[in-house]
């Protein structure tokens, strides 16, 4: 796997920080004080492609070493510490972002994730890391293990580097505030007319992430029900999952 570049003068902070970020080990959650650090240094509000989003600095994020502390913290973290449905969602989905920036930044620069993978192997498969002792790829996280939590408001937080994707949360997801947190990005991701939901006369337009994963949504009523929840529109009115998907990364 290609890591984040790393200069020799460096190796005794990241050491530094992996052991602070380590924790107690009743710690049933990481600390994720740095990576919220460098969610601050290196996520700001932007627009691409007529898209507005929050946009990455991958070339500052690729030489900053909280950057590569976080990415061993969370490679290294025992799952078996994660005790409660909350704590496994939001590590997981943290670990998913985390591995995406970083197979993005130690690939820098690039137009699009996919470029990282090939016809017969895409990115998605490719390994991205390593948590609970073994190799994972962004499949294996989103499909193998987020999916089968049952929650699927976890959509609208894991982020694939890409402009269409919902927007990067500029802060760590927590279990104590994880609830709030992926109320507040679904709203988000609707109320975006670029990449989420707009209206069009007698038809509402939404992401394909509805159509991909609609089954994700049958514990909600339906996809429909679920739009519904966040964004209200009558209930005749036509939904169509067909806004073009932008696979631009989402860099600044």
């Amino acid at each position: 796997m290609s890591r984040v570049t790393r200069s020799p003068g460096l190796k005794g902070v990241v050491a530094g920080l992996v052991l602070a970020l380590a924790g107690g080990a009743s710690a049933a959650e990481p600390d994720w004080r740095a990576y919220a650090e460098v969610l601050a240094a290196h996520v700001a509000p932007g627009e691409r492609n007529g898209v507005k989003l929050n946009l990455v600095d991958y070339a500052g994020l690729q030489a900053d070493p909280r950057f590569a502390a976080v990415v061993d913290q969370v490679q290294a973290w025992p799952l078996a510490q994660l005790a409660t449905p909350q704590e496994r969602l939001a590590f997981h989905i943290n670990a998913y972002n985390i591995l995406a920036l970083q197979t993005v930044a130690a690939h820098w620069p690039l137009d699009s994730i996919k470029d990282v993978g090939s016809l017969f192997k895409p990115v998605w498969k490719r390994p991205a890391g390593r948590l609970g002792g073994r190799t994972v790829s962004l499949d294996d996280i989103e499909h193998g293990i987020l999916r089968k939590l049952g929650e699927p408001r976890m959509h609208f937080a894991i982020v694939c580097a890409s402009v269409s994707c919902p927007d990067l949360r500029a802060e760590p997801y927590s279990a104590a505030r994880l609830d709030a947190q992926l109320d507040d990005q679904v709203q988000a991701f609707l109320a975006n007319d670029g990449k989420g939901l707009r209206v069009d006369g007698d038809t509402v337009h939404v992401s394909k992430i509805f159509d991909w994963f609609g089954a994700d949504f049958d514990t909600s009523g339906g996809a429909g029900a679920f739009i519904r929840k966040y964004h209200p529109l009558a209930e005749d009115i036509e939904i169509e999952a067909d806004i073009d998907y932008d696979w631009s990364v989402n860099a600044r």
